[in-house]
């Protein structure tokens, strides 16, 4: 018989679970084929946001001194998310491919389904595995990277986006009245060029050149080309291309959250290349609860910022008197995000407002608007 005390605490983290509902969903989906395959897409962002309707808001915090051990069936789920996960992918890539009720319209969309899939759940999940101390859970986050071809994710988040978020040597960061559309493309290249450029000021410190065998974009390399080797080896050249189309799916779906969670938001500069530290206010936060479920808290980001190695059942959340709130979870705001229009409409005033808050003081906002480095680095 379970103790009462460890059914209670698998019962307050099964919801945390809801995610691997989504992997017998893909599989029914490739089954039917036609539109059907579209369900996957429909599910994260629509029911999601249906569900937050339902659910509404949770502004509850869990007990800081929750003990590691109290923890295990949160972490559990993230442990597991990996192997589900390329299992998923590979053995999709081996049905697909030999489906003959699949049309190319349907391969498309049922891999558009995958790359949400693994871009939602997956990346989130390496995101939360590659800020922990074990190896073995860096590791896992660097083997779900290494699915959707972005590992020097990793490398970006830790030693970039940490560190200078809400300042212009942060790529992640989206500019005031920047769309989407403009940050996409200009955040794909820099993430690459400021996590190379990271790991290779950290081995010249070490006096070692980026050739060094412990730049971790070996090991990154390395392991993408593992994974499109075994896409060919079990689907051939289409078996290639329906993995890189979802990996570009999961890459999108990443910035839309990166876009969204720090918009408009900006550090103050005080002077020299120089500006304030981190606060609670500089990261856009929803505490939608069911939206949270499926991205284990993630959007609970201020918390995640200030104490980044802080698991997920554990970060907490900001009243709107101490961290900016959007109006609703991540699924409806990143579908905003892909109509610029909409999204300013919604966004800008609340920037604005964001901004006679935390710095009357400043009155020209001109430099901070610009998407291009406008102050020193």
């Amino acid at each position: 018989m379970i103790p009462s005390a460890q059914l209670a605490r698998f019962s307050s983290a099964l919801p945390f679970w809801c995610s691997l509902l989504l992997i017998p969903l893909v599989w029914i989906t490739a089954g039917l084929g036609g539109w059907w395959v579209l369900l996957v897409p429909i599910t994260t962002w629509y029911l999601f946001a249906a569900l937050d309707a339902v659910t509404g808001l949770n502004l509850q915090n869990a007990d800081l001194d929750t003990a590691e051990a109290d923890l295990r069936w949160y972490r559990l789920v993230t442990m597991i998310w990996p192997w589900l996960q390329f299992a998923t992918i590979f053995g999709m890539i081996w049905y697909a491919t030999r489906a003959d009720h699949l049309s190319t319209g349907a391969l498309i969309g049922l891999f558009f389904g995958v790359g949400v899939l693994t871009g939602t759940v997956g990346i989130n999940y390496s995101h939360e595995l590659m800020h922990q101390k074990p190896k073995y859970e860096r590791w896992l986050g660097d083997f779900l990277l290494a699915m959707v071809l972005y590992s020097h994710f990793r490398s970006e988040h830790l030693l970039v986006h940490h560190r200078y978020v809400g300042t212009p040597r942060d790529p992640v960061t989206a500019r005031y009245n920047e769309g989407f559309h403009r940050f996409f493309p200009r955040v794909l290249i820099g993430c690459l060029k400021s996590a190379f450029r990271a790991e290779k000021e950290m081995l010249a410190r070490k006096n070692l050149p980026w050739t060094d065998l412990s730049n971790p974009f070996f090991r990154y390399w390395a392991m993408q080309g593992a994974m499109l080797v075994l896409a060919g080896i079990i689907g051939g050249w289409l078996g290639v291309l329906l993995f890189i189309w979802q990996a570009y799916i999961a890459i999108w779906q990443l910035e839309l959250v990166n876009y969204v969670e720090h918009y408009g938001l900006t550090r103050k500069h005080l002077g020299e290349g120089k500006y304030e530290h981190v606060r609670p206010h500089h990261s856009w936060n929803a505490a939608h609860k069911a939206s949270n479920w499926l991205l284990i808290n993630l959007q609970r980001h201020s918390d995640h910022h200030y104490k980044p190695d802080r698991r997920f059942p554990l970060l907490q959340n900001y009243s709107d008197a101490e961290a900016p709130q959007l109006p609703f979870g991540y699924p409806i705001m990143t579908v905003a995000a892909m109509i610029p229009p909409v999204w300013k409409q919604v966004m800008n005033p609340r920037v604005c407002r964001w901004r006679e808050m935390y710095y009357p003081e400043i009155t020209n906002w001109q430099p901070y608007n610009k998407a291009k480095n406008p102050m020193p680095r």
